[in-house]
């Protein structure tokens, strides 16, 4: 569904991305793991047009057999449109807004009032707590009721390929789980998955295949399994020196 071909990307004098080059298939859960500064962010951004590579090609096939675009020539709107819901690091939603009409951004580029009511019922049965929160101010959310109010943003869009960055960061034990549960039940109905997750055990044992980001350039990869038992990984990421 998604490659990056040789992306490079600079940001002023600093060389981010060095040639990275990586997949995601269709139906997939794909992690990318790393150290802060790796450039694992950048490479989310550049997928979804909010950053632009200096050269390489984002290339994304919304539809088995159908056309192929090359992402890193569309504006980020045009990008949402094609099918991609990028749920960023940090949450970031609308602190002003309420929940529900935060919500409502997330299905901005739809036109089928129907079906956007449809999928705000849906996001109050994925996440009950939204429901009694509707009318409160979004910035008012606890750390972890803002994290499932941005994944049911994302959903608003109802994405074929959702890009999730860091969603378990400063959030409780119980919170990641049920937020990794989730996750694991939304590729199960046919959302393809691309994460960038800093709990690396977390990520592997969730994953169908990941890679190894270091100073820009992918360096490991493999399924999620083969990873979590790689040596390198485990003394870098997993805290074992096994």
């Amino acid at each position: 569904m998604l490659r990056l071909e040789d992306i490079h990307v600079h940001r002023g004098r600093t060389h981010v991305l060095k040639g990275l080059t990586l997949a995601v298939g269709r139906g997939e859960i794909v992690a990318l793991i790393g150290a802060n500064g790796a450039g694992k962010t950048t490479t989310l951004r550049t997928v979804s047009g909010l950053i632009r590579p200096t050269s390489g090609a984002v290339v994304y096939q919304p539809e088995p057999g159908g056309p192929q675009v090359d992402l890193s020539r569309l504006a980020p709107e045009k990008i949402v449109a094609a099918g991609i819901s990028h749920c960023p690091e940090g949450r970031q939603v609308f602190s002003s807004l309420s929940v529900r009409e935060n919500l409502l951004v997330g299905g901005y580029l739809r036109r089928d009032k129907e079906g956007i009511s449809r999928d705000l019922e849906r996001s109050f049965e994925l996440f009950p707590i939204l429901r009694e929160r509707g009318h409160q101010a979004a910035g008012s959310l606890s750390g972890g009721e803002q994290m499932m109010l941005a994944i049911a943003r994302a959903l608003m869009n109802r994405p074929k390929l959702l890009i999730l960055d860091e969603p378990s960061l400063g959030l409780a034990p119980l919170i990641v789980a049920r937020i990794f549960a989730l996750i694991a039940e939304l590729n199960a109905a046919g959302t393809t998955v691309f994460l960038v997750e800093q709990n690396a055990v977390m990520a592997l044992g969730l994953a169908h295949r990941a890679y190894v980001l270091e100073l820009g350039a992918i360096v490991l990869s493999g399924t999620g399994r083969e990873l979590a038992e790689n040596p390198e990984v485990r003394r870098a990421y997993l805290g074992s020196a096994a």
